[in-house]
């Protein structure tokens, strides 16, 4: 076993996930000592009754249990709200000759809120189960599994339940002296088989396992995850999933103006990584060239516009666009997607040096656009617009999207739950809020505000990367006008995830610390692509 912080355990899988069929009344899993908790849904009471509604699988857990499990959810005061959990631990009897009503049965019984019943309340829902379950065998659960339901109904509430247990399944990765062993709960979903059902559940750990990379990676403290590191890991993935990886190290980057710029400080050089994945049915015209790039500082102390000290506290997760790319692709391979995904990362680390860029400087970016510099602590749309630029000139992308942890102003307008979202291609963002919303990682259609033109202008270069006049505001909608520039042509969006990239608290499928938001968003959008 690899130690708890080594590179071999970056990319850990979930828990599993497995389809039965039968039902709470019949199933041999609630008899044959496997099973640990038997979890059933409830929701809010209706019509005016003040009991709450019994689910799927309830009012039968209630009958084999020999319990009334509508009084002890009133005892409880559980509203039936999603995410909603009670976990009602049952005795042992004492004595040979006492034979209790559930003899033989798993020993607790999880009563979970599911709200409406919609796919964001069973993703709550089902974070909230892993969470109340953590750390046993087996649990075996009828969330989400209505008998009124359509085919694509039931795939679709599995899914949603599936995907919330296994995000909120997720233990940060520790770096500690000793070798650690995790011990996952299997969750079976109780009532469902068939290959449609067993799709969404493999599309819900496709989607999981990516956003367990994503945070993996951006929990990694920096003293370990410098840019050559990261390159490996790149490969390291990319090469198991059998995809094209190509690491462009220091002499490759001549070209570079604003990556080679912001890793000119930092002992560790800086690098541009490519992971390409093409089906194996792919042609020029048979499906669509998706390249994300994603903003991969492994850490900014700000450079020369130093940051103070508590802001440059999480700034080891300033490369999550990096990994959020690096994941998509691999998530994109794991699923078959049909169409070619690249994912391109640009490595640096921005610090404080002999080498160090300067505010006023003037550096030549890839393709030669010249840009005037104000604050080095504006670092991340230097690395975007050159890798844009180099991704525009060299991959011939259809969709170009990048992802990045970029501005503070982001979270300020929009808070921890949704994303900027910038394109001037309308159909290309509804693909990307329908994505969000489906997926649970939401994203705002921002205005690109011609008017604001100016703030990108320069008197001694082509362009200005930071605003001098501060009476602009609107810092994320500048650095997007900024990052336009250097798109071409293109199709392209762009994605400033600064706000809900990092989480103060665990809340429903969100972990605390790193989030991993965006993977799931992208991978979403690919499978709904045409």
């Amino acid at each position: 076993m690899a130690r708890a912080g080594s590179a071999e355990r970056i990319g850990r899988t979930p828990p599993t996930v497995t389809l039965a069929g039968g039902t709470i009344a019949d199933s041999t899993l609630l008899t044959d000592g496997s099973t640990d908790a038997v979890a059933v849904p409830v929701s809010p009471a209706r019509d005016g009754d003040d009991a709450l509604a019994p689910g799927e699988g309830t009012a039968a857990a209630a009958a084999r249990y020999g319990i009334d499990l509508a009084e002890i959810g009133e005892r409880a005061h559980l509203a039936g709200k999603a995410g909603d959990v009670y976990v009602l631990q049952l005795p042992r009897p004492v004595g040979s000759s006492v034979v209790l009503p559930w003899a033989g049965l798993p020993p607790r019984l999880v009563l979970v809120g599911v709200g409406a019943g919609r796919p964001d309340d069973l993703r709550r829902a089902g974070a909230a189960l892993a969470r109340a379950t953590r750390g046993l065998r087996r649990v075996v659960t009828t969330l989400g599994a209505e008998a009124q339901q359509t085919a694509s109904q039931a795939a679709t509430a599995a899914r949603a339940v599936a995907e919330g247990y296994l995000l909120a399944a997720y233990t940060p990765l520790r770096i500690t002296a000793k070798d650690e062993t995790t011990e996952l709960t299997e969750l079976v979903l109780l009532g469902r088989d068939g290959s449609r059902a067993a799709a969404a559940v493999g599309a819900a750990r496709t989607a999981a396992t990516a956003t367990w990379l994503v945070r993996d990676l951006a929990t990694t403290p920096s003293n370990i995850k410098n840019p050559e590191w990261m390159a490996e890991q790149a490969r390291r993935l990319g090469s198991a999933a059998g995809l094209e990886v190509v690491v462009r190290g220091p002499r490759e980057l001549g070209e570079h103006g604003g990556i080679v710029a912001v890793g000119g400080g930092s002992a560790s050089s800086p690098r541009l990584v490519t992971v390409g994945y093409t089906p194996a049915t792919f042609t020029p015209g048979s499906g669509t060239h998706v390249v994300v790039v994603g903003k991969g500082i492994t850490f900014d102390t700000g450079g020369l516009s130093i940051k103070p000290s508590d802001a440059m506290v999480p700034m080891k997760t300033d490369m999550t666009g990096a990994a959020v790319a690096l994941a998509t692709v691999l998530g994109a391979a794991a699923d078959g997607i049909a169409h070619r995904v690249t994912a391109v990362l640009p490595l640096a680390e921005n610090h404080v040096g002999a080498s160090s860029y300067r505010p006023g400087d003037v550096l030549t970016m890839f393709g030669g656009t010249t840009v005037e510099i104000a604050n080095t602590d504006a670092e991340g749309r230097l690395v975007l617009a050159d890798a844009l630029a180099w991704a525009d000139a060299t991959l011939d992308p259809d969709v170009l999207i990048d992802v990045a942890t970029l501005t503070g102003a982001a979270t300020i307008g929009l808070g921890k739950q949704h994303a900027a979202l910038y394109s001037s291609d309308p159909v290309l963002a509804d693909d990307l809020v329908a994505a969000g919303q489906a997926s649970g990682e939401l994203a705002w259609h921002m205005p690109l505000v011609d008017d604001y033109e100016e703030a990108v202008r320069s008197d001694v270069a082509d362009l200005r990367h930071v605003p001098l006049d501060k009476k602009i505001g609107g810092g994320s909608i500048t650095a997007a006008l900024f990052l336009r520039h250097f798109v071409g042509a293109r199709t392209w969006a762009h994605l400033d995830i600064a706000g809900p990239a990092r989480s103060g608290s665990d809340k429903h499928e969100v972990s605390e610390g790193a989030t991993g938001f965006g993977a799931r968003l992208l991978l979403r959008y690919l499978d709904d692509l045409r």
